[in-house]
């Protein structure tokens, strides 16, 4: 075991180490913590809805639906200016935060990945009637400046609002986005700019200062943009949403995909690096969009597209933190017979609570440590395994609303899912995943402390 930890210790950590210092995946990463913000405003509106309008819907309350149309009214607005936008918002936070990386005027990079990204957007629209419309209708429509075409009206100055500005952008800002947003660092970096005197106040200097780097990314940005609507009849938005956002969504529900993330999580912890943290532009990056389009789809009253999303690994995955270690935390505090570890046991069970898991990592500490280097291991791979299967069976409702990540366990189940068998879920795995950790406890009981 311990030369298989050195092994693992060698080759593992360096890219662990590399990935985790490397600045577009910080930035990404910042850039998704940036609009926590206004998701959970948005998941607020959704689970306040949810609570006075859908499910008193489903039981015919319609005279309490009816007065509660004010809040519900309320909600629409909230959901409007977060959730509904989430992509617009994140088309400035990345930027940025790349800026922030690389030591540039950061409000000046953010402006410039969002204009890159609404450039993406169709700025048309179409609409297919019934039936083809009369003369007269047709002359009143045309005269308006739309065009009629057969049973079909279109016209320009339009962007889907439903359609792209959520989580369907999230690839594109990454992409064009990320592209626009390097050559105006670069521009910078290389002092392609507009240098103001000394007296000039910095806030007006620094405006100045980006304005060629900018100018010439949305230029750049521009050509890309008006090149696929001119000679390949489609937009950028519609193109990286079909060849790349589409596939890679669809990936990330498969099984595989799942397992792989959760053991690298894990992995990466065991060696004391921030599992989550190093992985999180993967994690946001994939499950969180597919989070934002269950989101989106259940304020709509659609199906949900996505059964597994980034929320779903907190919840079954790592209860109490990374590893589930608030069942290991349990498993000490009735069966460890070591002073030591009860001590480390009584002081993190709290915290554990709200899954903030460092004080076991670090104090037990579980790093490192080989005695629970297989049940860290093993508990969430477990538990991540039953939670998938169960859902994919659809015995259990996939995540309709944002969670923050330090809600305790069983509430946050509850109100992620608006499904009361997913706390019976999440009860069941924490069992499972204290049987694992049991074992090696008591293994642990025969250890004296000096021996480690």
């Amino acid at each position: 075991m311990n030369s298989f930890i050195e092994w693992l210790n060698k080759h593992l950590v360096p890219i662990a180490t590399k990935i985790g210092s490397v600045r577009w995946l910080v930035a990404l990463r910042d850039a998704f913590i940036s609009i926590m913000p206004a998701t959970m405003a948005g998941a607020v509106a959704t689970v306040l809805n949810a609570l006075v309008r859908d499910i008193p819907g489903r039981f015919g309350w319609t005279g309490f639906v009816n007065a509660m149309q004010p809040l519900i009214g309320v909600n629409g607005q909230v959901w409007t200016g977060s959730m509904a936008v989430l992509g617009l918002i994140f088309a400035f936070t990345f930027g940025y935060q790349l800026s922030v990386q690389y030591k540039v005027e950061p409000i000046t990079g953010g402006i410039v990945t969002l204009g890159t990204f609404l450039m993406t957007l169709p700025q048309g629209y179409t609409i297919t009637l019934a039936k083809a419309l009369s003369k007269a209708d047709t002359d009143i429509i045309t005269k308006a400046g739309a065009a009629v075409t057969g049973n079909s009206i279109s016209g320009w100055g339009f962007f889907n609002f439903n359609s792209y500005f959520g989580a369907a952008g999230f690839f594109t800002v990454m992409l064009m986005g990320g592209l626009a947003a390097a050559i105006y660092i670069w521009l910078m970096k290389k002092h392609i700019t507009i240098k103001m005197p000394d007296s000039v106040p910095p806030a007006i200097a620094a405006a100045f200062t980006g304005i060629i780097p900018a100018t010439v990314a949305m230029y750049v940005s521009g050509i890309i943009t008006w090149a696929f609507t001119k000679f390949a009849a489609t937009t950028v938005i519609e193109f990286i949403s079909k060849i790349i956002q589409e596939p890679l969504l669809n990936l990330s529900q498969g099984y595989g995909a799942v397992l792989l993330m959760t053991l690298l999580v894990q992995l990466f912890w065991f060696f004391g690096l921030h599992g989550t943290n190093v992985l999180g532009p993967v994690l946001d990056g994939i499950w969180l969009t597919a989070q934002v389009a269950n989101m989106s789809a259940f304020n709509a009253g659609k199906a949900l597209p996505y059964i597994w999303t980034r929320n779903a690994f907190d919840l079954y995955a790592w209860i109490g933190g990374a590893g589930s270690t608030l069942l290991l935390l349990l498993a000490i505090l009735f069966f460890s017979k070591r002073d030591d570890q009860r001590a480390v046991a009584k002081m993190a069970i709290a915290p554990g609570f709200f899954n903030v898991n460092e004080p076991v990592m670090f104090g037990l500490p579980i790093v490192l440590d080989p005695i629970y280097f297989i049940p860290f291991l093993a508990a969430p791979v477990v538990m991540v395994t039953i939670a998938y299967f169960v859902m994919q069976a659809g015995w259990v409702s996939p995540i309709k609303t944002q969670i923050v990540w330090s809600m305790p366990p069983i509430v946050n189940s509850l109100i992620a899912t608006l499904d009361w068998r997913a706390p019976v879920l999440q009860i069941v795995n924490g069992i499972i995943g204290f049987l694992i950790y049991l074992p090696f406890v008591k293994a642990a009981n025969k250890i004296k402390p000096a021996e480690y």
